[in-house]
């Protein structure tokens, strides 16, 4: 179960209090870049055409491409 809080560094948050007792691996998240307009655009475009019928891309496809984006 994920769990996403802000902490201040000195009291236990509010969603730790209510985990059960057991091991845990607490791990920053770092914020969200914002889309350019480009790849706003063209996921709108590829939206529409899946949506109109067009064959779109096999999830395993989709994930291959991205892997390496989401290596860190």
């Amino acid at each position: 179960m994920s769990r996403v809080m802000d902490w201040d560094g000195k009291t236990l948050p509010d969603e730790m209090r209510s985990l059960p007792p057991g091991r845990y691996v607490v791990e920053a998240v770092s914020p969200a870049s914002a889309l350019t307009a480009d790849e706003d655009a063209g996921l709108e475009e590829a939206i529409s055409a899946v949506n109109a019928g067009e064959k779109g891309l096999s999830l395993d496809d989709v994930r291959q491409s991205i892997r390496p984006l989401l290596k860190r």
